[in-house]
């Protein structure tokens, strides 16, 4: 289902003019924006959990929805630029301290995420991070002055992040794993760890079964899914990656090699880094700054469970469970290769992309407010541990969708996928983009 109605075009008209074109006043600040400034705290704390315990990509999406979408509410709350509230009704007083709503807002949810990580996942590090959390909330309430301001925001932050956590208890997270293990031709199988003889599954399984923040179901925008394995497509897909996503191969060159590696990255990261700096660089205020980021994570929150959701339902076998097994594909089209491997491998079903699930999403929002060539271009740093150590770290792109082309291609030459899980992926993240816009964050009057 792609969203392409005339309500949609009229809502995305409206976008244009609230934040394509976005007035002197709404470009009034950069400098010292709270909602920037926790976006990384945020971004930087979730990312860095043990991949059990959230910090794999899709659960550390889900959980950055929930800070930004209680951070939006919390600014709401009180500016006079009113929206429509993602779950706070309330309002307070337009003179609370925007500062001491946003941290508190943000370091609430966090500290609630942090804490309820069930005892029985291994997370050595928990008190230390909740320690850093409490330090620089401290640090944000410290550097605002005692008021009856500071107390209002602090009342706003503190009502918007109960709603979140109230909304979100029992949503799923943490519960069983979504694989239902089988072995016939094209369904996926997990790799061994030769160190344990252990089978290497998916971290956060349970993503797909996580009640969703915008959409109806956590299946709403289900992908027409992969190739039958008897057709031309899925044959010309599968040789596609086994030439070019081989560990050795000779047709991908040095500078995609760089590029399928440098995409080792986790979007959480990558893209909330390029909308504070567009942000700043558009001089957005902290109501605009707000809701771009809770529209950005919460639709690829939502993109991450509908993503993962399709996967255990198509559970689809990666190019090393396949290319060893083409003789079982019953596809002339392909042949089998038992020493093939993957450049890159992951530890879950392969349809359809998880990376590209949530970069269609991200992208899609950062285009409603930005349009989609940036002038002087915006930078990413890849986090990638798979990058050499002479390997540059930062690259430059000129326009979302040129980016969004690229890494389709890389999650190719990677290994990891086969074309059509990468451009289903994109359109499903969009799909959710769209269907947000057109139902949430909408202005008031």
């Amino acid at each position: 289902m792609h969203l392409r109605s005339t309500t949609w075009i009229v809502v995305a008209a409206v976008l244009v003019a609230a934040v394509g074109g976005l007035s002197a006043s709404a470009r009034s600040q950069s400098v010292g924006n709270p909602a920037t400034e926790w976006n990384a705290i945020a971004a930087n704390a979730l990312t860095a959990l043990p991949g059990p315990a959230g910090g794999a990509p899709p659960a550390a999406q889900v959980n950055m929805g929930m800070v930004q979408g209680a951070v939006y509410d919390a600014v709401n709350a009180i500016t006079p630029k009113h929206h429509r509230p993602y779950l706070l009704k309330r309002r307070f007083a337009a003179t609370a301290s925007p500062e001491a709503a946003v941290a508190t807002a943000a370091y609430t949810v966090l500290s609630n995420i942090v804490s309820t990580v069930p005892a029985s996942i291994p997370f050595p590090t928990k008190q230390s991070v909740l320690d850093s959390l409490a330090t620089q909330y401290a640090d944000s309430l410290a550097a605002i002055p005692d008021s009856p301001f500071k107390t209002q925001g602090i009342a706003s932050g503190n009502a918007a992040a109960e709603a979140m956590i109230a909304a979100r208890a029992g949503d799923g997270r943490f519960g069983p794993s979504q694989w239902a293990p089988n072995t016939a031709p094209g369904h996926w199988w997990p790799l061994t760890n030769p160190a344990t003889g252990q089978l290497i599954l998916d971290p956060t399984p349970w993503v797909g079964g996580v009640k969703p923040f915008l959409m109806t179901s956590s299946s709403q925008f289900r992908t027409p899914g992969p190739q039958a394995l008897s057709s031309a497509t899925w044959a010309r897909e599968f040789n596609e990656v086994k030439t070019l996503g081989a560990a050795n191969s000779l047709a991908r060159t040095p500078e995609q090699t760089y590029i399928a590696r440098w995409w080792q990255s986790t979007p959480v990261l990558s893209w909330n880094a390029v909308a504070r700096d567009l942000v700043e660089r558009n001089r957005l205020d902290l109501a605009d700054s707000a809701r771009l980021f809770a529209m950005q994570n919460l639709a690829a929150a939502d993109a991450a469970i509908n993503c993962w959701n399709d996967k255990y339902y198509w559970d689809f076998w990666r190019p090393w469970n396949a290319i060893p097994r083409a003789a079982e594909d019953g596809n002339p089209g392909t042949e089998p290769d038992p020493a093939w491997t993957a450049l890159i491998t992951a530890p879950y079903p392969e349809h359809p992309s998880g990376h590209l699930c949530l970069d269609g999403a991200h992208t899609h929002v950062l285009q409603m407010f930005f349009g989609d060539a940036i002038e002087g271009g915006f930078q990413i740093t890849s986090v990638s541990t798979f990058l050499l150590p002479a390997d540059p770290r930062t690259r430059t792109f000129a326009s979302f969708s040129g980016t969004l082309a690229e890494i389709i291609e890389a999650r190719i030459w990677a290994g990891l996928h086969y074309r059509t899980a990468d451009v289903q992926a994109r359109q499903l993240g969009t799909n959710v983009a769209e269907y947000m816009t057109e139902n949430y964050f909408q202005p008031v009057g």
